[in-house]
Protein backbone atom coordinates (compact mmCIF):
# COMPACT_ATOMS: atom_id res chain seq x y z
CA UNK A 1 0.00 0.00 0.00
CA UNK A 2 1.09 3.58 -0.62
CA UNK A 3 0.04 7.08 0.39
CA UNK A 4 -0.23 9.98 -2.07
CA UNK A 5 0.48 13.48 -0.78
CA UNK A 6 -0.03 16.82 -2.55
CA UNK A 7 3.22 18.80 -2.38
CA UNK A 8 4.85 21.78 -4.05
CA UNK A 9 8.44 22.82 -4.65
CA UNK A 10 10.24 25.71 -6.29
CA UNK A 11 11.82 25.55 -9.74
CA UNK A 12 13.64 28.77 -10.70
CA UNK A 13 10.99 30.83 -8.93
CA UNK A 14 8.01 28.85 -10.29
CA UNK A 15 5.81 26.82 -7.97
CA UNK A 16 5.63 23.20 -9.13
CA UNK A 17 2.64 21.04 -8.16
CA UNK A 18 3.44 17.41 -7.46
CA UNK A 19 2.21 14.15 -6.00
CA UNK A 20 4.54 12.40 -3.58
CA UNK A 21 3.89 8.66 -3.33
CA UNK A 22 5.20 7.02 -0.17
CA UNK A 23 5.25 3.27 0.57
CA UNK A 24 3.48 2.57 3.83
CA UNK A 25 6.64 0.96 5.21
CA UNK A 26 8.80 4.01 4.48
CA UNK A 27 10.43 5.70 7.45
CA UNK A 28 13.85 7.02 6.46
CA UNK A 29 16.65 6.35 4.00
CA UNK A 30 14.47 5.07 1.15
CA UNK A 31 15.48 5.18 -2.52
CA UNK A 32 13.46 7.73 -4.46
CA UNK A 33 12.48 8.44 -8.06
CA UNK A 34 11.50 11.60 -9.92
CA UNK A 35 8.96 10.80 -12.65
CA UNK A 36 8.47 13.21 -15.57
CA UNK A 37 5.36 13.25 -17.78
CA UNK A 38 4.99 13.21 -21.58
CA UNK A 39 4.65 16.43 -23.56
CA UNK A 40 1.22 18.03 -22.88
CA UNK A 41 0.60 15.53 -20.08
CA UNK A 42 -0.04 16.01 -16.37
CA UNK A 43 0.91 14.11 -13.23
CA UNK A 44 -2.52 12.46 -13.05
CA UNK A 45 -1.82 10.55 -16.27
CA UNK A 46 1.12 8.30 -17.30
CA UNK A 47 3.68 9.67 -14.86
CA UNK A 48 1.29 9.25 -11.93
CA UNK A 49 0.52 5.68 -12.99
CA UNK A 50 4.20 4.76 -13.07
CA UNK A 51 4.89 6.67 -9.85
CA UNK A 52 2.12 4.85 -7.98
CA UNK A 53 3.14 1.42 -9.24
CA UNK A 54 6.81 1.97 -8.46
CA UNK A 55 5.87 3.22 -4.99
CA UNK A 56 4.10 -0.09 -4.50
CA UNK A 57 7.46 -1.71 -5.32
CA UNK A 58 9.11 0.12 -2.42
CA UNK A 59 10.30 3.45 -3.84
CA UNK A 60 9.39 6.96 -2.76
CA UNK A 61 8.24 8.58 -6.02
CA UNK A 62 7.50 12.12 -7.11
CA UNK A 63 5.30 12.89 -10.15
CA UNK A 64 4.94 16.57 -10.99
CA UNK A 65 3.46 18.98 -13.53
CA UNK A 66 6.00 20.84 -15.63
CA UNK A 67 6.27 24.59 -15.19
CA UNK A 68 3.71 26.54 -17.26
CA UNK A 69 1.49 23.45 -17.42
CA UNK A 70 -1.01 21.50 -15.36
CA UNK A 71 -1.45 22.74 -11.79
CA UNK A 72 2.04 24.28 -11.70
CA UNK A 73 2.68 28.00 -11.97
CA UNK A 74 4.29 30.03 -14.72
CA UNK A 75 3.13 32.14 -17.64
CA UNK A 76 2.54 32.01 -20.54
CA UNK A 77 0.44 28.91 -20.06
CA UNK A 78 1.30 25.99 -22.30
CA UNK A 79 4.91 27.01 -22.79
CA UNK A 80 7.22 24.10 -23.62
CA UNK A 81 10.65 25.36 -22.61
CA UNK A 82 13.42 22.72 -22.69
CA UNK A 83 15.68 24.63 -20.30
CA UNK A 84 12.88 24.98 -17.75
CA UNK A 85 11.82 21.36 -18.20
CA UNK A 86 15.35 20.25 -17.32
CA UNK A 87 15.42 22.67 -14.38
CA UNK A 88 12.13 21.19 -13.12
CA UNK A 89 13.77 17.75 -12.94
CA UNK A 90 16.75 19.08 -11.02
CA UNK A 91 14.46 21.03 -8.69
CA UNK A 92 12.48 17.84 -8.06
CA UNK A 93 15.70 16.09 -7.08
CA UNK A 94 16.52 18.99 -4.75
CA UNK A 95 13.10 18.67 -3.13
CA UNK A 96 13.60 14.95 -2.52
CA UNK A 97 16.96 15.61 -0.83
CA UNK A 98 15.15 17.67 1.82
CA UNK A 99 12.96 14.75 2.91
CA UNK A 100 14.10 12.67 5.86
CA UNK A 101 12.50 9.56 4.43
CA UNK A 102 14.69 9.77 1.30
CA UNK A 103 18.32 8.70 1.03
CA UNK A 104 19.78 11.59 -0.99
CA UNK A 105 22.48 9.26 -2.32
CA UNK A 106 19.86 6.95 -3.87
CA UNK A 107 17.80 9.13 -6.23
CA UNK A 108 16.90 8.01 -9.74
CA UNK A 109 15.01 9.59 -12.61
CA UNK A 110 12.29 8.22 -14.88
CA UNK A 111 11.30 10.14 -18.01
CA UNK A 112 8.31 9.22 -20.15
CA UNK A 113 8.09 10.37 -23.81
CA UNK A 114 9.28 14.01 -23.96
CA UNK A 115 10.53 13.73 -20.39
CA UNK A 116 12.61 10.81 -21.60
CA UNK A 117 14.55 13.24 -23.77
CA UNK A 118 14.76 15.95 -21.12
CA UNK A 119 15.87 13.41 -18.52
CA UNK A 120 18.96 12.59 -20.56
CA UNK A 121 20.09 16.21 -20.37
CA UNK A 122 19.17 16.52 -16.70
CA UNK A 123 21.13 13.39 -15.80
CA UNK A 124 24.10 14.42 -17.94
CA UNK A 125 24.48 17.63 -15.94
CA UNK A 126 23.37 16.60 -12.43
CA UNK A 127 25.49 13.99 -10.66
CA UNK A 128 22.93 13.62 -7.88
CA UNK A 129 20.91 11.47 -10.31
CA UNK A 130 22.38 8.00 -9.79
CA UNK A 131 20.50 6.11 -12.49
CA UNK A 132 18.11 6.92 -15.32
CA UNK A 133 15.29 5.08 -17.06
CA UNK A 134 13.08 6.18 -19.91
CA UNK A 135 9.79 4.84 -21.28
CA UNK A 136 8.89 5.58 -24.92
CA UNK A 137 11.73 8.13 -24.99
CA UNK A 138 11.43 10.99 -27.46
CA UNK A 139 13.18 14.27 -28.12
CA UNK A 140 10.28 16.68 -28.54
CA UNK A 141 12.51 19.09 -30.47
CA UNK A 142 13.26 16.38 -33.03
CA UNK A 143 9.56 15.58 -33.22
CA UNK A 144 8.76 19.22 -34.01
CA UNK A 145 11.57 19.47 -36.57
CA UNK A 146 11.31 16.08 -38.26
CA UNK A 147 7.97 14.58 -37.21
CA UNK A 148 7.35 11.62 -34.93
CA UNK A 149 8.54 9.23 -37.63
CA UNK A 150 11.48 11.37 -38.77
CA UNK A 151 10.03 11.80 -42.27
CA UNK A 152 8.39 15.23 -42.01
CA UNK A 153 8.96 17.68 -44.88
CA UNK A 154 11.44 20.34 -43.60
CA UNK A 155 9.09 23.01 -44.93
CA UNK A 156 6.59 22.15 -42.18
CA UNK A 157 8.89 23.30 -39.40
CA UNK A 158 10.01 26.35 -41.37
CA UNK A 159 6.34 27.30 -41.57
CA UNK A 160 6.02 26.87 -37.81
CA UNK A 161 9.00 29.16 -37.27
CA UNK A 162 7.31 31.75 -39.50
CA UNK A 163 4.15 31.48 -37.41
CA UNK A 164 6.11 31.69 -34.15
CA UNK A 165 7.84 34.86 -35.34
CA UNK A 166 4.53 36.40 -36.35
CA UNK A 167 3.08 35.50 -32.94
CA UNK A 168 5.92 37.26 -31.13
CA UNK A 169 5.37 40.37 -33.25
CA UNK A 170 1.62 40.31 -32.59
CA UNK A 171 2.14 39.85 -28.85
CA UNK A 172 4.56 42.78 -28.81
CA UNK A 173 1.75 44.87 -30.27
CA UNK A 174 -0.54 43.83 -27.44
CA UNK A 175 -2.61 41.32 -29.40
CA UNK A 176 -3.95 38.07 -27.99
CA UNK A 177 -2.55 35.14 -29.94
CA UNK A 178 -4.07 31.66 -29.84
CA UNK A 179 -1.65 28.85 -29.07
CA UNK A 180 -0.59 25.94 -31.27
CA UNK A 181 -3.42 23.39 -31.29
CA UNK A 182 -2.04 20.01 -30.24
CA UNK A 183 -5.07 17.92 -31.18
CA UNK A 184 -7.75 18.13 -33.88
CA UNK A 185 -11.46 17.75 -33.24
CA UNK A 186 -11.84 14.09 -34.21
CA UNK A 187 -9.82 10.89 -34.23
CA UNK A 188 -10.27 10.72 -38.00
CA UNK A 189 -8.58 14.09 -38.36
CA UNK A 190 -5.82 12.95 -36.00
CA UNK A 191 -5.24 9.83 -38.11
CA UNK A 192 -5.19 11.84 -41.33
CA UNK A 193 -2.61 14.23 -39.88
CA UNK A 194 -0.41 11.81 -37.95
CA UNK A 195 -1.29 8.25 -38.92
CA UNK A 196 -1.89 5.67 -36.22
CA UNK A 197 0.47 7.51 -33.84
CA UNK A 198 -1.71 10.62 -34.15
CA UNK A 199 -4.86 8.58 -33.64
CA UNK A 200 -3.42 6.89 -30.55
CA UNK A 201 -2.42 10.23 -29.08
CA UNK A 202 -5.94 11.53 -29.62
CA UNK A 203 -7.42 8.41 -28.00
CA UNK A 204 -5.22 8.86 -24.94
CA UNK A 205 -5.52 12.61 -24.41
CA UNK A 206 -8.97 13.38 -25.80
CA UNK A 207 -11.23 10.52 -24.69
CA UNK A 208 -12.29 9.13 -21.30
CA UNK A 209 -9.32 6.74 -21.51
CA UNK A 210 -7.02 9.38 -19.96
CA UNK A 211 -8.33 12.89 -20.74
CA UNK A 212 -7.68 15.44 -18.00
CA UNK A 213 -8.91 19.01 -17.73
CA UNK A 214 -5.44 20.36 -16.95
CA UNK A 215 -3.60 18.53 -19.74
CA UNK A 216 -2.40 21.01 -22.37
CA UNK A 217 -4.49 21.29 -25.52
CA UNK A 218 -2.29 24.05 -26.94
CA UNK A 219 1.34 25.16 -26.68
CA UNK A 220 2.38 28.78 -26.61
CA UNK A 221 4.02 29.76 -29.91
CA UNK A 222 7.26 30.69 -28.13
CA UNK A 223 7.71 26.96 -27.61
CA UNK A 224 8.60 26.57 -31.29
CA UNK A 225 11.70 28.73 -31.40
CA UNK A 226 12.80 27.49 -27.95
CA UNK A 227 12.67 23.95 -29.30
CA UNK A 228 14.23 24.84 -32.66
CA UNK A 229 17.85 24.70 -31.51
CA UNK A 230 17.49 22.24 -28.63
CA UNK A 231 18.90 18.71 -28.89
CA UNK A 232 18.21 16.27 -26.07
CA UNK A 233 20.84 13.75 -27.18
CA UNK A 234 24.05 15.73 -27.66
CA UNK A 235 25.29 15.31 -24.10
CA UNK A 236 24.28 11.68 -23.52
CA UNK A 237 27.98 10.66 -23.19
CA UNK A 238 28.21 12.92 -20.12
CA UNK A 239 25.99 10.44 -18.27
CA UNK A 240 29.18 8.42 -18.16
CA UNK A 241 29.09 5.23 -16.11
CA UNK A 242 25.75 5.87 -14.49
CA UNK A 243 23.26 3.15 -15.54
CA UNK A 244 20.68 3.79 -18.27
CA UNK A 245 17.54 1.74 -18.99
CA UNK A 246 15.22 2.30 -21.96
CA UNK A 247 11.83 0.72 -22.64
CA UNK A 248 10.68 1.05 -26.25
CA UNK A 249 7.61 -0.45 -27.91
CA UNK A 250 8.34 -2.58 -30.96
CA UNK A 251 5.58 -0.71 -32.86
CA UNK A 252 6.58 2.77 -31.62
CA UNK A 253 6.93 5.20 -34.50
CA UNK A 254 9.33 7.15 -32.27
CA UNK A 255 11.66 4.17 -31.72
CA UNK A 256 14.33 5.71 -33.97
CA UNK A 257 14.84 8.46 -31.41
CA UNK A 258 15.25 6.13 -28.47
CA UNK A 259 17.67 3.93 -30.41
CA UNK A 260 19.74 7.00 -31.35
CA UNK A 261 20.01 8.03 -27.70
CA UNK A 262 20.77 4.47 -26.58
CA UNK A 263 23.62 4.15 -29.07
CA UNK A 264 25.21 7.35 -27.76
CA UNK A 265 25.37 6.08 -24.17
CA UNK A 266 28.89 5.06 -23.13
CA UNK A 267 28.16 3.42 -19.77
CA UNK A 268 26.11 0.43 -18.63
CA UNK A 269 22.84 0.36 -20.55
CA UNK A 270 19.83 -1.89 -20.94
CA UNK A 271 17.16 -1.90 -23.64
CA UNK A 272 13.73 -3.46 -23.09
CA UNK A 273 12.07 -4.04 -26.45
CA UNK A 274 8.37 -4.37 -25.60
CA UNK A 275 6.96 -6.69 -28.22
CA UNK A 276 3.70 -5.52 -29.79
CA UNK A 277 3.53 -2.19 -27.97
CA UNK A 278 3.20 1.21 -29.60
CA UNK A 279 4.60 4.46 -28.20
CA UNK A 280 1.33 5.35 -26.46
CA UNK A 281 0.58 1.78 -25.32
CA UNK A 282 3.39 2.17 -22.78
CA UNK A 283 1.55 5.10 -21.14
CA UNK A 284 -1.21 2.96 -19.63
CA UNK A 285 -1.90 -0.34 -21.38
CA UNK A 286 -1.44 -3.62 -19.56
CA UNK A 287 0.19 -6.08 -19.82
CA UNK A 288 2.77 -3.71 -21.34
CA UNK A 289 2.96 -1.33 -18.37
CA UNK A 290 3.08 -4.20 -15.89
CA UNK A 291 6.01 -5.72 -17.79
CA UNK A 292 7.88 -2.41 -17.90
CA UNK A 293 7.26 -1.63 -14.21
CA UNK A 294 8.57 -5.06 -13.22
CA UNK A 295 11.77 -4.40 -15.17
CA UNK A 296 12.05 -0.84 -13.87
CA UNK A 297 11.73 -1.98 -10.27
CA UNK A 298 14.50 -4.53 -10.80
CA UNK A 299 16.71 -1.92 -12.52
CA UNK A 300 16.31 0.65 -9.76
CA UNK A 301 16.81 -1.91 -6.98
CA UNK A 302 20.14 -2.87 -8.54
CA UNK A 303 21.33 0.63 -9.43
CA UNK A 304 20.12 2.44 -6.29
CA UNK A 305 21.18 -0.25 -3.84
CA UNK A 306 23.13 0.68 -0.72
CA UNK A 307 26.80 0.82 -1.50
CA UNK A 308 26.42 1.09 -5.28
Amino acid sequence: MTTRNDVTFDSAGISIAAHLYVPDAASSGFPALVVGHPGSGVKEQASGLYASRLAAEGFVTLAYDAAYQGASGGTPRGLEDPAQRIEDMKAAVSYLTTLELVDSQRIGLLGICASGGYSLMATASDHRIRSLATVSPADVSRQFRYGADGAQDPAVFQGMLDAAAAARTAQAAGEDVAGIPLFPETVEQARAAGGEHGAEGFDYYCTPRAAHDRAARTFDWASVDKLATFDAFTQVPLIGDRPLFMAIGSRAVTAWMGIDAYQRAVGPKELLWVDGASHVDLYDRDPYVATVVEQLADFYRRTLAVGV
